[in-house]
């Protein structure tokens, strides 16, 4: 019998279990690149269409209050509707308008797709992609066929 809990074969083995892991973390903490350039990482459509929909989360955002006091001068009377739509049509508020709209399609599908996700629709890997892909590409065209209409 072990005349101190220090000599126990237990205490033996956790020692050794705690030298492996030393080890293994510092032989992965050597595999880690030093300098990660950002510009170089291929992101799938899914991963691109994610920073999307945080990115064009925070741009809607920004851009309620903007909209909240465009709407409330529009619907103020004759002469506030008269200056919002001098305001709105410039062409820098006009592309400004079209990249908001483009951020509310981008959110809209984006969420869409992840609620079909979230209920087992399109979670295979080729329809994952193409789902990717298809909102990715047809929240800038519905910006497009709604600038037309908004005109």
């Amino acid at each position: 019998e072990p005349s101190s809990p220090f000599d126990s074969p237990w205490f033996a083995t956790a020692q050794r279990l705690r030298k492996a892991k030393k080890e293994t973390m510092t032989t992965k903490a050597r595999n880690r690149p030093v300098f990660l350039d950002l510009t170089k990482i291929r992101l799938p459509p899914a991963g691109i269409l994610s920073i999307g929909h945080r990115a064009s989360g925070v741009v809607l955002v920004l851009a309620m209050p903007v909209a909240l006091y465009l709407l409330d001068e529009a619907v103020s009377g004759p002469e506030g509707y008269a200056l919002v739509r001098e305001m709105l049509d410039g062409w820098p508020v006009r592309l400004l308008l079209f990249f908001v709209l483009w951020a509310l399609m981008h959110h809209m599908l984006g969420g869409i797709r992840h609620l079909l996700l979230d209920v087992g629709v399109g979670a295979e890997k080729p329809v994952y992609r193409r789902s990717a892909l298809a909102a990715l590409f047809g929240a800038p065209a519905l910006a497009i066929l709604l600038m037309g209409v908004l005109s």
